[in-house]
């Protein structure tokens, strides 16, 4: 039920809620509650989601939950219709002890956006807990000689409960010697006492039995009695007196061991033993006082014995007894009231309610990350508490509500750069000196995917030799993503585009974890001398994130092409090179050439040519060209020359292995005639205009060569003026020169081959230049020179730029 007055006063029950509501709406989102004590389980306390304004529908998504500081599960909230219940046993006397004023504060949290209500349930006090007496029975002794009027002082009862229910009225049973007073409600320090109004007689009556009872003010009633045993002495009649029957003290609490409180004085008129006065705590005092305080027997100096606690006890109230030595013995009364005074002695103390394990690095600002209540067990000034968090971190203390805070986001977060963050909470009191109390809160960042993977360089060149086994790992790709856990975990996929008409994938495969690159097929460089393909890395993150490399893979030449015979004629199929010759030419005269190619290139394409010796070993009188394949007279023919001559040619490259192929020149031997003069004029004009062909190689090559060189001297200056610029425009440089071929007549090489990578600031670099000059031995003879020449004109042929590049 909600908090109200009482119910015929419907103005105050109007401005309550008026007063409520205009709280509710100022934010301070506070709502007090009832409930009497020792409720049973299931009673109801309130409509607690209907009071802060939320909807029952929202309660389960919205991650409602209730927090109570200390308390237990006293109380819970019914999701279903958002009433607060009574969930366990509530003992008001065991939460408060006896304090007037008893609640159970909680605090409701819900998510989504966060907010926290303030519930605050007081706690009714029902009479349930009886009067009671510090001991059931109470012995005293008393002489017969002792006047009327005198008191005896009695022990009043306690009672747990609050006010009407801890109101106690006393009565004793009948009797006609003694009567009780009773303290009035000003006068509560003062003891019960029981006034002699008969004068007794040991001889009549030597003891009396009396029943002292307590009621409460509550509904119903509780009582408690204690059995009071009179035994009337004889002789000694005067009783020590205290100069006050209440003695006020303050003490600072922790006093030390020993520290005076007060030094009692009792005067006894009697003379010898009967006025000796020894001094004592009353017979009833509790523990907790006799472990506290004590008290010298002969002087009634009272002194700290323990440990002093406001926090425990606030109050201290004594009995003292004042004896004499008189036979029976006297004794007299008097209460010392003992009032400790609070030291700050307590440092403040600091609770942490984490509401995130962490918190995501994209999380808007003002997030809240925890809640703090602060406490002190002192009091006033000394209460009085001021937290504040280490400086310069993203977050900031909110206060919430009277010593309770929230830690909030107050600056962007960034994993990448701090991962989690270990804050100091300081709470501090104002007391003199102050106390003050440290807390730690580790508040992790939790990542998002806001990093692609990174790959080292944007492009890469890699070079594979061909006819490489199918399946063959060629190149692995590596790329890191700044982030963590799922979102770095990065795998790799081709991206897919045509070759001609086959697509990528047919060429090459990516290991989707490793990023190793495969080679799905052998690689054939006659066929495929390029391939350039992306590689995109992908995290797992949600949304992915990605980013592309690019791999050029070039296919190196391997000698796996023998050479090819072309055919004698242009429309014939490959056959025996036929040649007559007449016996009249002289020395050196040409009298066929064998032509051959290679499909492959560079070293594996340069082609040498070798005469094979005749059956028996006779010697033959002509000889091939080593590189021009041209058959030639080594002397001047004569008759014993057989008049049909078969060589045989053996075409050889100089790969590794050398790869060979033979072919074979049937040459006819006639005479000197007519005819046989025509046909040697017309050798003749062969070999003239063969060597005028020669001339002409020669100077083709002198003027291609003279060309590369500028182009080459061209494309050098512009390179070096491209990279004279800032670093981030480009990347440029010549790659190491590599020599191609030479054997030990000759040599063709790359003589300085450079792979200038033209500089770009808007991509990568886009053209290669390879630049081919011959190198001719001198040792070689003219005819060498020749077949050299023409060496030089097929293989700048064969490396044409524009092939390269495509």
């Amino acid at each position: 039920m909600l908090a109200s007055g009482s119910g015929g006063r419907r103005a105050r029950r109007l401005l309550l809620s008026l007063l409520l509501l205009a709280a509710w709406e100022t934010g301070s989102n506070h709502v007090q509650y009832s409930v009497p004590e020792e409720a049973k389980h299931g009673t109801f306390v309130g409509r607690i989601a209907q009071d802060l304004g939320l909807e029952l529908a929202e309660l389960v998504p919205r991650l409602f939950r209730v927090a109570s500081k200390g308390r237990g599960d006293l109380l819970e909230v019914n999701l279903q219709n958002g009433i607060l219940f009574v969930n366990s046993r509530i003992d008001r006397e065991e939460l408060c002890g006896r304090s007037a004023e008893c609640s159970i504060h909680l605090e409701v949290i819900v998510d989504r956006p966060l907010q926290v209500f303030y519930v605050e349930v007081e706690v009714k006090d029902i009479n349930d807990n009886p009067p009671v007496f510090p001991a059931t029975h109470r012995n005293l002794f008393i002489s017969e000689a002792r006047a009327l009027e005198s008191h005896f002082s009695l022990e009043g009862a306690s009672d747990a409960d609050i006010g009407e229910n801890t109101l106690l009225t006393y009565r004793l049973t009948p009797n006609e010697y003694f009567s009780l007073e009773v303290p009035s409600n000003d006068e509560q320090e003062k003891p019960l006492e029981l006034v002699l109004k008969k004068r007794l007689d040991r001889e009549v009556a030597s003891e009396l039995l009396l029943v002292l009872k307590a009621t409460d003010g509550g509904k119903p009633e509780l009582t408690g009695t204690v059995k009071i045993n009179i035994t009337v002495l004889d002789a000694n009649d005067n009783a020590p007196v205290f100069d006050k029957a209440v003695h006020r003290i303050k003490l600072l609490e922790n006093a030390r061991n020993g520290t005076l409180i007060i030094r009692l004085n009792a005067s006894d008129l009697d003379e010898g033993s009967n006025g000796h006065i020894l001094y004592s705590f009353a017979t009833d005092v509790s523990s907790n006082t006799e472990a506290s305080f004590r008290i010298d027997s002969n002087s009634g100096e009272i002194r700290v014995n323990g440990k002093i606690d406001f926090e425990e006890t606030k109050l201290w109230k004594l009995q003292i007894e004042a004896v004499d030595k008189g036979n029976p013995p006297m004794f007299g009364h008097c209460t010392v009231l003992i009032e400790v005074l609070d030291i700050n002695d307590n440092a403040p103390e600091l609770l942490v309610t984490s509401l995130l394990l962490s918190i995501p690095e994209d999380a808007p600002l003002g997030t809240v990350i925890t809640l703090i209540s602060v406490t002190d067990r002192d009091v006033g000034s000394n209460a009085q508490v001021t937290c504040s968090l280490t400086p310069h971190v993203p977050f900031i203390l909110v206060s919430t509500f009277k010593n309770y805070y929230s830690l909030v986001l107050d600056s962007s977060l960034d994993r990448e750069k701090v991962s989690e963050y270990a804050l100091t909470l300081i709470a501090k009191d104002r007391g003199s000196p102050s106390l003050s109390t440290t807390a730690s809160v580790s508040v992790e960042v939790a990542d998002v995917n806001d990093n692609a993977p990174v790959f080292a360089q944007p492009e890469y060149t890699v070079f594979v030799k061909e006819n490489n086994p199918p399946g063959c790992h060629i190149f692995t790709v590596s790329a890191r993503d700044a982030d963590a856990q799922e979102n770095a975990l990065v795998s790799y996929s081709l991206v897919e585009r045509r070759v001609g008409e086959r697509a990528m994938s047919s060429y090459v495969s990516v290991h989707a974890e490793s990023g190793k690159v495969y080679a799905l097929q052998p690689l054939d460089h006659e066929e495929l001398e390029l391939l350039q393909f992306q590689v995109s890395a992908r995290d797992a993150g949600v949304p992915p994130l990605g980013s592309n490399v690019t791999l050029q893979v070039f296919v190196l030449d391997e000698n796996d092409n023998a050479p090819a015979l072309l055919p004698p004629g242009s429309g014939g199929g490959p056959s025996a090179l036929s040649q007559v010759v007449s016996r009249s030419v002289g020395a050196g005269h040409v009298v066929a050439k064998v032509r051959a190619v290679d499909a492959d290139s560079g070293y594996n394409a340069w082609l040498s040519y070798e005469l094979q010796l005749a059956a028996g070993g006779a010697r033959s009188p002509f000889r091939v060209g080593l590189y021009t394949g041209e058959i030639s007279t080594t002397r001047a023919l004569d008759e014993e020359d057989a008049s049909r001559q078969r060589l045989l040619v053996l075409v050889k490259d100089h790969g590794e292995p050398a790869l060979t192929a033979t072919a074979t020149v049937l040459l006819s031997l006639e005479d000197s005639g007519q005819a046989p003069k025509a046909s040697s004029r017309a050798l003749s004009g062969v070999a003239g205009a063969e060597t005028a062909l020669v001339d002409v190689n020669v100077y083709l090559i002198i003027a291609i060569c003279a060309v590369s060189s500028l182009l080459v001297l061209s494309l050098l200056l512009y390179t070096a003026l491209r990279c004279s610029a800032p670093p981030g425009e480009g990347v440029c440089g010549p790659m190491k020169p590599r020599l191609v071929c030479s054997s030990a007549v000759g040599s063709w090489s790359y003589s300085q081959e450079r792979r200038q990578r033209v500089c770009s600031g808007e991509g990568p670099p886009k053209t290669d230049l390879i630049a081919f000059s011959p190198s001719v031995p001198p040792s070689l003879n003219s005819g060498d020179i020749g077949d050299q020449q023409e060496f030089c004109e097929n293989a700048l042929w064969k490396y044409d730029l524009g092939d390269k590049i495509a």
